[in-house]
């Protein structure tokens, strides 16, 4: 198979002739430039190249051609190569057809002509395209493959760590497929002792923690300085972002991740309200871009787990769970929220056996078929729905108050109402999880009693649990485990006795100076991704005047 192609449809030859210009002096060295006179031209090469096993990344086509319009095109290309990434030129006023067309055509992107300068209207678009090609295309595979049975806690946790963290892997079930017999036995891995991560080299992993995976995979384990400006603690949406702009203003600036850059948003299927992506984008893309715009500007991520902070004079120690210590001289904690753990009976010991906190992306397509069930009436949780949607036979959300109306998106509680197979359950709660080995049925309490149900697949996406115990008493949190910042650790009006320096706290700095929080984990936050994102660039510019003092 050659290089993957790029199609470009326009029936005005000179209007052609100067895309396939534009497109050959960027993209010509990874991609094949092919162009088409007509809509109709352009299914036929697509046809054709189908047939030669050729694959097809991105189709650029003109809105209006005789016979056949840019959109229908599209529509129909589709059909022949669902994975390419499809893309619009309009004319200024076919922008509202365009616009309709991401909904119906489900185009990606659409571009007014003229599109000068390509390196600015034109590039920038088809990068970000290309890249998410590339991210989703699946070649022939060479690389990992993790052997373990589906109903294992510790399978579950390698495959969503790799998943995660965006790393390609084919997982193979020794119970279903002899496939993964035969390698186990080619890798000479026992197989009472799964999972086992097989890599091409020959070499395995057998029940691998995760730092081992980590360092295996070629994550980062050990930070390469002994001292950074700014140590940002967790890389979600709030901790990206400080690091983004930490990295970018010159900050020696490391991340320290113990599971995958994204956090809680980073496992969201679909997040279709965030600034800029009109058709939406998934948690894992969101975090993605984040992560390569960090690392453009420098900044470095450490998969690793912080234990404690402790401070020593102008420094601020943070110790990490390999007993080493980082200094800097600022912290910003970022380490978001968890799910609240469900207390019924069952649901403990069924965790990672057919019971997931949060969504669970790596189990969707093993319920294809199945019924699952999800617990919790937020947007994690409509988004969920409509993810497994796909797959599951049947999805049935429980949600414990008597409507979506108070936690859920419009557009969301719109689009789970127009799903066949979703169905949603008001002033409903799970009262225990059954099954010896994996789940196989929930008990619901509902207003009419008590109801047993069989099911495959439990996702729990019930309130925000912050993972704070592991803070000194120094930085003061809520009753609730929640860190507080700025005005908020006042009691009654006063400064605590904690609390040292002659100047008042900055906005989003904690009880201990020099140490900023940011996101979910912040008393009083707004639990969505935007608002986290702002206040981790805001965090930076108050550790840009925390600096300023020495």
């Amino acid at each position: 198979m050659g290089k993957p192609v790029i199609l470009a449809v326009d029936d005005d030859a000179s209007v052609l002739e100067a895309v396939i210009q534009d497109l050959r002096r960027q993209y010509g060295s990874g991609y094949r430039i092919l162009r088409a006179g007509s809509g109709q031209a352009a299914l036929d090469i697509c046809a054709q190249l189908k047939e030669r096993g050729d694959v097809v990344a991105l189709f650029l086509s003109d809105q209006r051609m005789p016979g056949m319009q840019g959109v229908e095109f599209l529509e129909r290309a589709q059909g022949v190569y669902p994975d390419a990434k499809r893309a619009l030129l309009t004319a200024y006023a076919d922008t509202e057809a365009a616009i309709r067309a991401i909904n119906t055509a489900r185009i990606h992107y659409y571009l007014t002509k003229p599109w000068d300068p390509p390196e600015e209207q034109l590039y920038p678009v088809l990068d970000d395209l290309l890249e998410d090609w590339r991210v989703d295309y699946k070649p022939p595979f060479e690389g990992l493959r993790v052997v373990g049975p589906r109903w294992s806690l510790r399978d579950y946790q390698v495959r969503d760590f790799l998943s995660r963290n965006q790393i390609p892997y084919v997982w193979l079930d020794p119970e279903k497929d002899d496939a993964a017999v035969q390698l186990l036995q080619q890798y000479k891995v026992d197989d009472r002792h799964l999972p086992a991560v097989l890599f091409p080299d020959g070499a395995a992993l057998v029940q691998p923690t995760i730092t081992e995976l980590a360092g295996r995979v070629g994550l980062r384990t050990q930070a390469q300085k002994d001292f950074y400006d700014l140590a940002i603690i967790g890389a979600g949406p709030a901790g990206l972002a400080a690091a983004v702009y930490g990295a970018s203003e010159g900050l020696k600036t490391l991340v320290i991740e113990p599971e995958a850059p994204g956090g809680q948003a980073g496992s969201s299927s679909r997040i279709e309200n965030y600034l800029g992506f009109p058709s939406g984008l998934s948690g894992a893309d969101l975090a993605r871009r984040a992560y390569v715009q960090a690392s453009r500007f420098g900044a470095e991520f450490l998969t690793q787990r912080a234990t404690s902070i402790c401070v020593d004079n102008q420094y601020r120690l943070v110790r990490l769970a390999d007993d080493r210590d980082v200094s800097c001289y600022a912290c910003v904690i970022a380490t978001g929220v968890n799910y609240r753990r469900l207390a019924a009976p069952g649901v403990e010991r069924l965790t990672g056996a057919g019971v997931y906190y949060g969504a669970a992306l790596v189990e969707a397509r093993s319920c294809a078929g199945e019924q699952v069930y999800i617990v919790g009436g937020a947007n994690s949780a409509g988004q969920a729905a409509m993810y497994f949607s796909r797959y599951a036979e049947k999805v049935t959300m429980l949600v414990r108050s008597g409507s979506l109306e108070s936690s859920m998106s419009k557009y969301l509680i719109d689009q789970i109402a127009g799903t066949s197979n979703i169905v949603v359950e008001t002033w409903a709660e799970v009262k225990e999880a059954i099954g010896e080995n994996r789940l196989e049925a929930i008990r619901i309490g509902t207003q009419q009693g008590e109801e047993l149900r069989p099911a495959t697949g439990l996702f729990i996406f019930i309130g925000a649990a912050p993972q704070t115990d592991w803070l000194p008493e120094g930085i003061m949190r809520d009753a609730n485990g929640f860190i507080l910042a700025g005005r908020d650790f006042r009691v009654e009006g006063q400064l605590p006795r904690i609390w040292k320096e002659e100047r008042e706290p900055f906005l989003l700095e904690t009880s201990t100076p020099g140490v900023f929080v940011a996101g979910d984990v912040r008393h009083g936050s707004v639990k969505r991704a935007a608002s986290a994102v702002g206040e981790g660039s805001i965090a930076v510019q108050f550790v840009h005047q925390y600096l300023a003092r020495f």
